[in-house]
């Protein structure tokens, strides 16, 4: 006879659109309980992060009733976690406990239980984690069973719960089944309910919005009544529904590997590394990668994101640096896990949960006093200026050419430099190769995309990281459309190389222009920061005789494109513009940025957009605007520039 552990997982990002969250609800929340509550018998675990459950309780009170009611038949046991759904291993550990005991506490006041299971969020572990356990009254945690065939384990082993600790302090770890977590809701039930009973201890924790939120799925588990039959046939069949508090017997101890799920070790790679991971898999065979290759061949850990896209890094260094001088509401929000990865789709290419993330960075700054640092706040090797003056903040980079990484004004909690750079995915290879249609309801694994002409003619990939005031050399063939699609040709070694940092806000780099040979060139880049303003000094000199054209770059990020008016004129695909000033006036915050040179210069207005998949495919996202101011030259030349926020 098979014992079921079944567990449910859900999670809204934190200020998620309002419209995400009432799809969410109408598709997947709202139907699910409805269901479950005809079946009271039928046990299982719930984690719900605290923000998302806020939102049932206050705005979606059906679906809250329905859970209080199931807790009140004794259905439901609640798993705690991280109250803003963090990478608990991300965090500061006071972070971590804090964030814990915040939703603990809150399932003891509005559900009458102390949780003593942990949802780990995304399967992250790391066994520094595990030292908090204790204090916040862990007993248990869910983790995949990769995580056990990381470490050494065997499929046949992992058949029940095993025992591990830190430093002494011992707990218990629950393998989940990858085979039931491709099995519920896709299979068949008969199907699903002969992969349950292959295990004695059957375990499953999973996403609850597979269940009619992921594509096709609300017709398959709920208007052809999946859900209903399969729950239905579990309390008829032999298998014996268990809470994960009733477990007995440890199968033995277990110290397990820092890794995640399968797939988010992929998805951590570079894309090149990923295709070949997957060529790699190919060569030895499923068969063999599935029984054995499995222990040896994986992807990255979880924190690969800070080094695959440097936007997440410097956001998540930002959250340790503001961790050090306050800890508030806004700081935890931060914190949320979805905007510093990216899998199959969301996460950090998703410009809103950027703006969330800036708007709680803006909330925090409100509560500091004005400043100049200068440090290695990202912990790369290279330092960052950081000036709050009133009520805008400047974050200046030495290692990518002195330029401009963060313009936070914090009356509008706008960053206009929250862009992202146009990157080459794996998945992009779907584009040109695209996988064969499945024959049942796919995973989000298996899904065939999509693509539009439109995402064919825009899909561009970028060679350096989209800051602002990026210095390029060029010659005449530079237009709008080599702008666009970043294939002009480049002369300089100063758009992505690193400046020294010789003064307060002065960077300089000797570095060359490389034609028909390297011909010894200097740069150095001086800023002055005034109440609501910007001004940068530009000095170039070189040994090359002949015309180039300098091109200075700056890539900025709005809420609504459309509404933009720049010179006067709607923001469309391509704008040109001859003149010594730039005005972009933004309606969503209420502020003008006026560019003043102290020459006319040939301007290009391009839009930044990005390739990325959802649930149906493949889709563009505009993620900014790019400016090309450009300046002939011969040898040498001076120029001035005044930014102004209004």
């Amino acid at each position: 006879m098979s014992q079921l552990y079944f567990g449910l997982h859900m999670h809204q990002p934190v200020d998620n659109l309002s419209e995400a969250v009432e799809n969410a609800v109408k598709r997947c929340y709202r139907p699910l309980f409805q269901t479950l509550k005809k079946y009271p018998k039928f046990r299982f675990a719930l984690h719900c992060s605290g923000w998302l459950f806020e939102q049932l309780r206050t705005k979606y009170s059906d679906v809250f009733e329905e859970i209080c009611y199931l807790n009140e038949q004794g259905s439901i046991e609640f798993f705690t976690g991280g109250f803003y759904e963090p990478v608990l291993a991300s965090i500061p550990r006071e972070d971590r406990i804090a964030q814990i005991q915040k939703l603990s506490n809150y399932i003891q006041k509005y559900f009458g239980k102390k949780p003593n299971g942990l949802w780990l969020t995304e399967r992250v572990w790391e066994s520094s984690v595990a030292l908090d356990f204790q204090e916040c009254g862990i007993e248990y945690v869910a983790v995949d069973d990769y995580h056990f065939l990381a470490s050494g384990f065997d499929h046949e082993e992992l058949d029940g719960f095993f025992l591990s600790e830190e430093s002494g302090k011992s707990f218990a770890l629950f393998p989940i089944a990858k085979k039931l977590r491709y099995a519920i809701p896709f299979y068949p039930v008969d199907d699903a309910l002969q992969v349950i009973s292959s295990y004695k201890n059957a375990i499953i924790f999973d996403d609850a919005e597979k269940f009619g939120l992921w594509p096709k799925t609300y017709e398959w588990v709920y208007e052809k009544g999946w859900l209903e039959s399969f729950i239905e046939k579990v309390l008829e069949s032999a298998i014996e529904m268990k809470h994960f508090a009733q477990a007995q017997n440890p199968k033995g101890l277990a110290y397990l590997a820092n890794v995640s799920y399968y797939e988010m070790g992929e998805w951590s790679l570079r894309a090149k590394d990923t295709l070949e991971l997957e060529k790699l898999k190919n060569r030895v065979g499923k068969e063999y990668f599935e029984n054995i290759g499995i222990k040896f061949i994986r992807g990255g850990i979880w924190r690969n994101f800070f080094v695959k896209y440097e936007e997440s890094n410097r956001l998540h260094k930002r959250m340790l640096d503001l961790a050090k001088k306050q800890k508030s509401e806004a700081l935890y929000k931060l914190q949320t896990n979805d905007v510093y990865w990216h899998g199959i789709f969301g996460g950090l290419y998703l410009p809103n949960l950027r703006d969330n993330a800036y708007r709680f960075v803006a909330q925090c700054e409100q509560n500091i006093e004005d400043r100049i640092e200068i440090a290695d706040k990202d912990l790369d090797g290279y330092k960052e200026a950081e000036i709050k003056k009133d009520n805008l903040v400047w974050r200046l980079y030495e290692k990518q050419g002195g330029q401009i990484i963060e313009i936070l004004d914090l009356d509008s909690c706008f960053n206009f430099q929250n862009t992202l750079t146009r990157r080459f995915e794996a998945y992009h290879e779907k584009i040109f190769n695209p996988p064969k249609e499945q024959n049942r309801v796919a995973t989000i694994h298996e899904i065939a995309p999509q693509v539009s002409e439109e995402v064919k003619n825009n899909l561009f990939f970028d060679w350096y990281t989209k800051n602002s005031c990026i210095d390029h050399f060029s010659d005449k063939t530079f237009d709008i459309q080599s702008f666009l699609q970043d294939s002009f040709k480049e002369y300089g070694d100063f758009a992505n190389q690193p400046f020294k940092l010789l003064e307060l806000l002065t960077f300089e780099r000797q570095g060359g222009l490389y034609i028909d040979q390297k011909y010894p060139a200097t740069m150095k880049k001086s800023y002055t920061i005034d109440k609501n303003s910007l001004n940068l000094s530009i000095d170039f000199e070189s040994s090359y005789a002949n015309e180039l054209v300098y091109i200075n770059e700056w890539n900025l990020h709005f809420s609504h494109y459309e509404s933009l008016l720049i010179n006067a004129k709607y923001c469309c695909d391509k704008m040109d513009f001859f003149t010594k000033e730039l005005e972009i006036i933004d309606p969503y915050t209420k502020k003008a940025l006026l560019f003043s040179w102290n020459e006319e210069a040939q301007i290009f207005v391009v839009p930044l957009a990005t390739v990325s998949q959802n649930e149906k495919g493949f889709e563009l996202t505009q993620q900014g605007i790019s400016i090309a101011f450009i300046f002939s030259f011969t040898k040498s030349f001076h120029q001035d520039l005044k930014l102004c926020l209004k």
